[in-house]
């Protein structure tokens, strides 16, 4: 983590105490988060991930700011603050009230935290492990990106002990969902296909991009369910986030996946590419430093 953290309008030290122990959001996992790319320091796709935040506080409750362009004007002084030119930064809302064990004097209805750090280095490749019931398709809040997140680094931390990266979800009926930090893709011939959000994925703005701004001739991409079986069948698989861009997948548990490396990744990862740095060229034409 860098330096300086954003606390709703002011920048402070990270080492700086500035929460209480009685703010439901933080006790509960009562909040909303999203964690975006910074580019050329830019917040890459901002205005999608703003949508997803406001879509998410409303099914739980949470209220948020209603000027989204203070809050990216607070992110991008974190972002000079801290000096961060390409890197990562997640921003939390978190409700304050509610609940049997609410903090006395609490003025805010929500508190806003936001921190950055640079860019992780993933590797080449990722190897997954299996997990079923993991996801509950018919649960009203599933798909959102909530600030309770104890189950995801659970399976994120046995995982490693295994000797794996990531880790596949599946839901009740067995279908593939996403990773606990990722959506997850599998390419069948020149058609490229993703679980349906009714399988209770979350709606990753990577995976957003991929379904509906980014064009390659011949290629196709669209929602579909999958078994395991699909994926062992699967001419290749990659999983996203804006963490990681994609990322190949070199193994799944229990699965035989095909050997031959799929030339169709890279064009999808160059276009990806293509469509972030037209976004941070329009950005920096819209506001020049």
């Amino acid at each position: 983590m860098h330096r300086f953290l954003l606390h709703n309008d002011a920048i402070r030290e990270t080492t700086e105490p500035c929460l209480l122990p009685g703010q439901v959001g933080f006790l509960n996992g009562w909040g909303v988060f999203s964690t975006l790319r910074v580019a050329d320091g830019v917040l890459f796709a901002w205005e999608r991930h703003w949508a997803r935040m406001v879509r998410d506080a409303a099914r739980l409750r949470i209220p948020i700011p209603v000027a989204p362009d203070d809050l990216h004007r607070s992110l991008c002084k974190l972002i000079a603050a801290n000096q961060v030119a390409d890197g990562t930064l997640r921003v939390a809302i978190v409700r304050n009230h509610g609940g049997l064990f609410e903090a006395p004097g609490l003025t805010r209805r929500f508190d806003i935290v936001a921190f950055s750090t640079g860019l992780r280095q993933w590797g080449e490749s990722v190897r997954l492990a299996l997990k079923p019931d993991a996801r509950h398709a018919a649960c009203e809040f599933r798909g959102a990106k909530l600030t309770a997140w104890a189950q995801n680094l659970a399976w994120h931390e046995e995982a490693h002990e295994r000797g794996f990266d990531e880790v596949v979800l599946l839901d009740e009926h067995g279908r593939v969902s996403e990773c606990t930090s990722a959506n997850i893709f599998a390419i069948s011939g020149s058609h490229v296909l993703t679980p349906p959000l009714d399988s209770g994925c979350l709606p990753g703005i990577t995976r957003e991009i991929l379904l509906e701004a980014i064009r390659l001739p011949g290629v196709s991409f669209r929602q579909q369910h999958l078994l395991p079986a699909d994926l062992e069948a699967a001419d290749a698989l990659f999983i996203t986030s804006s963490t990681r861009d994609l990322l190949p997948v070199a193994s799944v548990e229990g699965l035989r996946l095909r050997s031959a490396p799929s030339a169709l990744i890279p064009r999808i990862a160059e276009a990806f590419r293509s469509f972030r740095s037209e976004y941070v060229a329009s950005a920096r034409v819209l506001s020049p430093r």
